[in-house]
């Protein structure tokens, strides 16, 4: 405001500044000698015209700044109305999924209620389910309601437990117990297997009989034709195993969700021993599979815990012999939920042990902080002590300038697998504090540095295909490399050219007695096996070297 004011008072001014510039014109022109072709009148009109112009100016500027104050307080105005919608609408939004969700728990608890007193009223031996499994899992999936079939009163169940939107063709598998077609829906659909994921306990709800479903499902995990070792090998078995397991994570999410009887009721003990035999099925082919089976990830042992788990029958079996199979599975992300499952969280330390001893320090360290071991097990030792063991088999011996041997590449490459999953490990559990990475990173670069010169002298020193003698005579007949046409072209050689010649650096790394001068370039690679002699009997022509 104080800058507009400032400019309006100079424009205020120039009238004042025109007359005493005519004064000054007048006085100029008094004292001329020679009269001035420029008249006063033409510089006043000038002056005027500047005048005008500038005020034009300025006031249009003046009318911009209060348009656009006015347009500030307007948005100002707009984003505060916006603001009160927006919190509003979540308001009621809030409120109306509270609504939903107290109304589906409602009707729940009267289902389940009325169910429960119709079972006491009805008579025993009425029908011939009561003499086997419970009726409402023979005849009637877990969503059902025996209630008056009201709309209002089915809306919120639906909408709040059941109901599933994305994959409509998941339910109805498994309405139908349609174990082989969830086997195949799923793999159709494994790139959304996290979408999936998270509507198969929704879905398995809606099953006459959840727990058969997710039995049925495990036929195919052991096939008559398939041997153990051609298993690893087989991609649709290790898919089909994979989604074995996942059901039944899925059907233990399920249960979690339901009330105490309808688990016992769901669990029942008929289910149970089904679960068993296949348990006891599979038991004793794990005992082929040793400590190190998929280096702590293998899908036989976790399908059988994940079995045990599930259904609640791990007390059927020694605990010793499950304590065993915990090194075998220790990579997989739900080890620790298992074990837990299992009531073997007291024989973690036992396994922290044996997973140290056979050089697992990184599953040794996740198991550590997933238990809260960290105390008796330091997880900065332990990576250290990784690192150590990993540094103590990557120093083979070097002998003179040799290529690099492939036990050195290996070696190289396991220092360097090692070195990643050290980093890997402090930075899923924010141990940088205490062991900090970059030492790590700068090892790593120096190692990748290594691997590529080695890389790059083993193509050098690979023998290149035979060009044309220098001399442009035809291709002859290649002598054979035998003893005595060595020694003669060593000779010959030797007493052709001057020594000072192979005084000059060596032209790819080799034996001290290969010899091939750098001025050659390119054009001739020889294996370090040449020695000292050059193509077999062709002659060597200084003439034609560039």
């Amino acid at each position: 405001m104080e800058d507009t004011q400032s400019v309006a008072t100079l424009m205020d001014s120039t009238t004042s500044k025109i007359q005493q510039l005519q004064k000054a014109f007048a006085e100029l022109e008094s004292h001329r000698a020679v009269t001035l072709n420029l008249k006063w009148k033409q510089l006043e009109e000038h002056f005027h015209g500047l005048e005008k112009s500038l005020k034009r100016r300025f006031t249009e500027l003046e009318d911009q700044e209060k348009e656009f104050e006015t347009k500030i307080v307007q948005s100002k105005k707009i984003l505060e109305n916006r603001q009160a919608a927006v919190i509003s609408s979540e308001k009621a939004s809030l409120e109306s999924l509270q609504e939903k969700r107290d109304a589906a728990v409602s009707a729940i608890t009267i289902a389940m209620e009325k169910h429960t007193k119709s079972n006491c009223m009805e008579p025993a031996g009425a029908t011939p389910e009561v003499q086997g499994e419970s009726p409402m899992f023979d005849a009637k999936p877990l969503d059902y309601i025996p209630l008056e079939n009201t709309e209002d009163t089915m809306k919120p169940f639906k909408n709040g437990v059941v109901e599933v939107k994305c994959y409509p063709d998941l339910v109805k598998l498994c309405q139908d117990m349609d174990s082989e077609g969830l086997h195949k829906f799923i793999s159709d659909n494994r790139k959304n297997l996290a979408a999936v994921r998270v509507e198969i306990p929704s879905a398995l709800r809606t099953a006459v009989d959840p727990a058969c479903l997710v039995l049925d499902s495990l036929k195919g995990f052991y096939p008559s034709e398939v041997s153990i070792s051609d298993a690893k090998k087989d991609a649709n078995l290790l898919g089909l195993r994979r989604t074995c397991i996942m059901l039944m994570e899925c059907l233990s999410i399920l249960l979690t969700t339901l009330e105490l009887d309808s688990v016992s009721s769901l669990i029942s003990a008929s289910v149970k021993g089904r679960a068993k035999a296949i348990a006891e099925e599979w038991k004793p082919k794990l005992d082929e599979l040793d400590i190190d089976a998929n280096n702590g990830n293998s899908l036989e042992a976790h399908a059988f815990l994940q079995l045990l788990a599930t259904f609640g029958i791990n007390s059927n079996f020694n605990q010793e012999d499950l304590y065993k199979l915990i090194p075998m599975v220790s990579r997989r992300r739900q080890t620790a939920d298992l074990c837990r499952s299992l009531g073997l969280s007291e024989r973690m330390p036992g396994v922290i042990d044996v997973l140290v001893n056979n050089g697992r320090h990184i599953d040794a360290v996740n198991l550590a902080f997933a238990f809260e071991l960290t105390d008796k097990f330091s997880p900065v030792s332990l990576l250290k002590s990784y690192l150590n063991e990993a540094s103590k088999v990557s120093s083979p011996v070097k002998s003179g300038n040799a290529p690099p041997t492939t036990a050195q590449n290996d070696v190289n490459e396991k220092q360097l697998t090692a070195l990643k999953a050290v980093i890997k490990c402090i930075e899923d559990h924010k141990l940088e504090a205490q062991y900090p990475v970059d030492p790590l990173q700068n090892r790593i670069h120096q190692l990748e540095k290594e691997k590529a010169d080695k890389k790059r002298a083993t193509e050098v020193a690979k023998p290149q295909p035979k060009r044309p003698r220098a001399n442009c005579v035809g291709n002859g007949a290649r002598a054979t490399n035998v003893a005595s046409d060595k020694n003669f072209y060593a000779s010959r050689m030797t007493d052709r050219y001057p020594q000072y010649i192979y005084d000059r650096p060596y032209a790819y790394p080799g034996p001290a007695d290969t010899h091939v001068p750098s001025f050659l370039g390119t054009a001739y690679n020889f294996p370090p096996g040449h020695g000292n002699f050059f193509g077999n009997g062709y002659h060597y022509q200084a003439t034609y070297l560039h």
